[in-house]
């Protein structure tokens, strides 16, 4: 925020508040809307698009927002801008095409709607912020090809974790730590839950059961870790990750790494194997149970044994491997710091900078019959894990982000990954043909 609060204070002053454009209308987005219209200034959330435009209404509503119209033409979205009003559209090309729009906020969690969004806002010369982890972790890399030729920015966000882990991943490299471990820390993870099991929390937070279910049963953790992956050059050290569980191995866990167990994140320093994490460059992760939850975590360590006993002076004990760690991510609370970041700065938050280096599989949920359908994500059928780009091409795996739609050709059992054989693809998409691009660009060894 330093730095950023003045510049969007002067924008303020100058009248030139950065106009946004926001992607979806479902409880983020309504939480959004409200924090841009009611606290930030130099921001102004100009229009809302949504599939269903009486929800964007509401999005604007909740925000206190009552004059708002509709509009259905680029020129009328223009027009309501240059004015100083509200709109919103039912058609999000509309937006990607308004000239006065600085940038749009993509977070409607679906591949192929996001797809189709971005590509078109980068045809246009649109900066967009995803907040929609399933697109850049299925097709990020190649999406982000295309921003480069355009010079436009496209980018994940304050407040999503992976946006918080590359925060600590450069702060921490800033003075001379090297990281070798990324992390997500997470209260719960079961694979097997469904939108059944995760109704009644749904319904407590008004979101809803797949998108929660997707949270719950281990998939979009691994989007998200695959997404920090890919920015920072890491691997992982097995399929899943390693995903130490303090909340149901605590005896075990402390028995096998002779840690003095504080339930703290810290503890990881004396879990983690520092020749088997420099001998992979570095691993993203992720572990259930300990505190402060739910934050992340930067491992590092520092080569220079004068700045070593400095580290151990400033209380963060003799090293080899020193724990960093942020205690929260807020969300859509942090959004607007993404927003100023890129349109006032150019700096981009996290962004797949080594091409695909992991990905997100698709294993069962349950034993799967030929002939079944796959539903989407947070469903019944599947659950995602990460797994090596290498791996995934060369087992002809399928990303869980194309799965959806799918209908399988043969028995799965459950937990067993599903591949492209096993299964007959619906017609092609959008998301599926630049994934196809994608894997052309970055072939395997």
């Amino acid at each position: 925020m330093i730095i950023i609060d003045n510049a969007l204070q002067k924008r303020h002053s100058e009248g030139r508040p950065i106009q946004v454009g926001i992607i979806g209308a479902g409880f983020m987005g309504k939480g959004l809307t409200h924090l841009i219209v009611k606290t930030i200034k130099g921001m102004r959330v100009a229009a809302i698009s949504n599939r269903n435009i009486e929800k964007a209404k509401e999005a604007f509503a909740f925000a206190g927002v009552t004059e708002v119209d509709e509009a259905s033409t680029v020129s009328a979205v223009e027009d309501h801008i240059h004015n100083g009003k509200y709109c919103v559209v039912d058609d999000p090309t509309l937006l990607c095409k308004a000239s006065n729009i600085d940038i749009l906020v993509e977070m409607t969690g679906h591949v192929d709607f996001g797809a189709h969004v971005v590509m078109t806002a980068i045809k246009h010369g649109k900066h967009v912020l995803l907040v929609n982890a399933e697109v850049d972790a299925t097709i990020g890399p190649i999406i982000q090809e295309y921003a480069r030729k355009a010079g436009v920015i496209v980018s994940g966000c304050d407040g999503d974790q992976p946006g918080v882990e590359m925060n600590l991943f450069r702060f921490v490299k800033s003075f001379g730590i090297t990281p070798l471990v990324c992390g997500n820390i997470k209260g719960l993870q079961d694979f097997y839950r469904t939108p059944t099991t995760q109704k009644g929390y749904a319904e407590h937070w008004g979101q809803t059961p797949h998108m929660v279910t997707s949270f719950a049963d281990g998939t979009k953790i691994s989007f998200e870790q695959a997404i920090v992956a890919n920015a920072t050059g890491m691997t992982i050290p097995k399929r899943g990750m390693y995903g130490y569980d303090f909340s149901l191995h605590k005896e075990e866990l402390i028995s096998r790494f002779k840690i003095d167990y504080t339930g703290h994140v810290d503890d990881l320093t004396k879990v983690y194997d520092i020749d088997e994490l420099r001998s992979m460059g570095g691993i993203v992760d992720y572990v259930v149970g300990l505190k402060p939850a739910p934050g992340v975590y930067v491992i590092g360590t520092h080569d220079d044994p004068k700045q070593c006993h400095y580290l151990n002076y400033n209380k963060l004990g003799e090293g080899p491997l020193y724990s960093f760690y942020t205690p929260y991510h807020l969300l859509h609370f942090e959004v607007p710091i993404s927003i100023a970041r890129i349109v006032l700065f150019g700096d981009k938050i996290i962004t797949p900078d080594f091409g695909p280096k992991v990905d997100v599989i698709t294993l069962a949920k349950k034993d799967l019959k030929a002939g079944e359908k796959l539903d989407g994500l947070g469903g019944y059928c599947t659950y995602g894990q990460c797994e090596t780009y290498e791996i995934t091409r060369s087992q002809n795996l399928i990303p869980i982000g194309l799965a959806e739609d799918c209908i399988l050709k043969n028995a799965v059992k459950k937990d067993q990954a599903v591949t492209y054989d096993d299964v007959v693809v619906p017609e092609e998409g959008l998301a599926r043909a630049l994934r196809i691009e994608q894997d052309k660009l970055f072939p395997i060894s």
